[in-house]
């Protein structure tokens, strides 16, 4: 911790991740954007990212759990016949569609289809938040500022999908609101990897990156379960 402007400013991983003060917030692990079989693999996009991230991903919010610090399960949600999109947003949408070679409606995370829920290992337990989302940014016309302000959240610890969308965007909206932010940077993918590889570029220079394993050692060292190293 330093002092700017006669502000304590946390600066080390330790203050940053404290359970005390950080929450997990995981982003869109939703079986039509990385299971096989469903939305996103059915048209061939690039999944190849996935199956490492994924057990990297449910260690954490393991760990988490374990330390007792707050989980959020930020989850995308549209509504059939377009009545989540603006006109804007459904040419966000065609855009998208472009780039992967998508022709035709291309529907995703509906509400009620079994695309929309959570890959297995990262089902949410009785009691953790969800956050449906109706836009990349977890932040945008969601609870999720109230429910992190109302639990004294300082840090928002991110993971999930994908990387230089609703990652990226949520990401810049916590901080944004106020909170520092933190990048487990082996548990973020994409189904770009291009896209990926530039995003984390950005972010690298605005936010604090970690490794899954070094933000694990933290929350054990926080808890007790394992003796701090020197």
């Amino acid at each position: 911790m330093i002092e700017v402007a006669g502000k304590q400013v946390l600066t080390e991983l330790d203050e940053l991740v404290d359970p005390s003060r950080a929450a997990l917030v995981i982003i869109d692990m939703q079986r039509d954007f990385v299971e096989p079989g469903f939305a996103f693999d059915r048209l061939g996009v690039d999944m190849t990212m996935y199956p490492a991230v994924r057990p990297r991903i449910a260690a954490l919010l393991a760990a988490a759990r374990s330390a007792g610090v707050l989980v959020v399960h930020v989850q995308m949600t549209t509504l059939p016949d377009g009545m989540s999109e603006s006109p804007a947003q459904l040419r966000f949408g065609l855009r998208l569609q472009r780039q992967n070679d998508i022709t035709g409606p291309f529907r995703y995370t509906l509400q009620g289809d079994a695309g929309r829920e959570f890959v297995a290992e990262l089902t949410p337990r009785d009691g953790e938040l969800v956050v449906p989302k109706w836009r990349s940014s977890g932040f945008w016309g969601t609870s999720l500022d109230l429910l992190l302000r109302s639990n004294g959240i300082e840090t928002v610890v991110v993971s999930g999908c994908t990387t230089e969308g609703c990652v990226e965007s949520t990401a810049r909206d916590a901080l944004f609101n106020d909170y520092y932010v933190v990048i487990v940077e082996d548990c973020v993918a994409s189904d770009d990897r291009a896209q990926h590889d530039a995003s984390m570029l950005l972010m690298r220079h605005r936010f604090d990156l970690a490794a899954s394993s070094d933000v694990i050692d933290q929350w054990m060292v926080a808890t007790g379960n394992r003796k701090a190293t020197a």
